[in-house]
């Protein structure tokens, strides 16, 4: 199952880089799609879970990496390395 979520996120990245991207939004992009893939592996743990408070807490885990995902591709799509300083896009 890893290996067909990391099979399947490689050939997300390599259509994503087919795209005329800059490499800053790419490399937001990288971000979001290896915190899609760790909740993704969470969430099968989850299934796999046999209790359901341990299946509550590894959803929660999985939405709080795909947030924080998010979240860190939004910084690097607004943050200005030049000026470190946020665009407010």
């Amino acid at each position: 199952m890893k290996k067909m979520l990391v099979l399947g996120a490689a050939a997300g990245l390599i259509a994503l880089s087919a795209c005329n991207n800059t490499p800053r939004e790419q490399a937001a992009d990288n971000i979001e799609a290896n915190a899609d893939a760790r909740a993704d592996n969470i969430e099968a743990m989850a299934s796999n879970a046999t209790t359901d408070a341990a299946k509550d807490n590894l959803e929660n885990k999985a939405d709080a990496v795909r947030d924080q995902g998010k979240a860190e591709a939004k910084d690097m799509r607004t943050h200005d390395a030049d000026t470190n300083l946020h665009n407010g896009m």
